[in-house]
C-alpha cells in the first residue's frame, strides 16, 4: 500500500512558513541542497529541475503530491500553473477551479488520500501546509522533515489545527555540519 509523506522543511519552533507565508528565509545550498537532490529529486518544482540537474526520470519516492490551496498560490501568482508537472497533481480547495488540466481540485482531501493509498503507484507527498497536515493527521504514515536551525517565533506552523496528539517514532536522522537536519519519523501503530 502506498503511504501518505509529509515532506516538508520547518524551523527548530516549528513553522514550515512565515506569518505571510514566506519561506524565502529558508536556505538551499551546499551539501544540504545536494542531499535533497540526490534524494528527494521528484520534490523539486518542475522549472527548478533542469537548472538544478535533475533529469526527467530522476524520482526517488514519489509520483503524487498533494497541496492545500496557500502552498499551491505562490506558484500560481507568478503564472505557475502546474508546479509539479512530472508529479500527478492535487490541491485541496474549495474555491479554486482548476487553471490546469494538469492539476486536479479537490475539496475532501481525506476520501482522495484514502483512494489514492488503494491505488498502484509511489508514495504521495503532503507538500503542505500546516492547516492540511492537520486534516489528513489520521492518514499520515511517515514525516520527513528538514529541520533549519533558525528561529521565527511566529508563522504558520507544522500542524495548525486541534489539540490531537498522535505518536511517531523517530526512524533516522541526517545531520549536517550546519545545523541542518533531515529526519524521519514513522507513525506508530496502535
Amino acid at each position: 500500500m502506498r503511504k501518505l509523506t509529509y515532506y516538508i522543511s520547518a524551523t527548530l519552533d516549528g513553522y514550515i512558513a512565515g506569518p505571510e507565508g514566506q519561506y524565502d528565509f529558508l536556505p538551499f545550498e551546499g551539501e544540504e541542497a545536494a542531499a535533497i537532490l540526490a534524494d528527494f529529486p521528484e520534490t523539486m518544482p518542475t522549472p527548478a529541475r533542469e537548472p538544478f540537474g535533475v533529469t526527467e526520470r530522476a524520482a526517488q519516492r514519489f509520483d503524487t503530491v498533494i497541496m492545500g490551496r496557500a502552498s499551491y498560490d505562490p506558484g500560481l501568482k507568478a503564472g505557475l500553473t502546474s508546479p509539479y508537472a512530472h508529479l500527478k497533481q492535487y490541491v485541496v480547495s474549495r474555491t479554486l477551479v482548476s487553471p490546469d488540466p494538469a492539476v486536479t481540485v479537490v475539496e475532501d482531501p481525506v476520501a482522495l488520500v484514502r483512494a489514492l493509498k488503494e491505488q498502484d503507484g509511489m508514495d504521495i507527498w503532503l507538500c503542505g501546509g500546516g492547516k492540511l497536515a492537520a486534516v489528513l493527521r489520521d492518514e499520515i504514515d511517515e514525516l520527513i522533515i528538514k529541520r533549519h536551525p533558525i528561529l521565527i517565533g511566529s508563522g504558520i506552523p507544522l500542524f495548525d489545527g486541534p489539540f490531537t496528539p498522535t505518536s511517531f517514532t523517530p526512524v533516522g536522522t541526517r545531520s549536517f555540519d550546519s545545523g541542518f537536519a533531515i529526519t524521519h519519523f514513522a507513525k506508530v501503530l496502535s
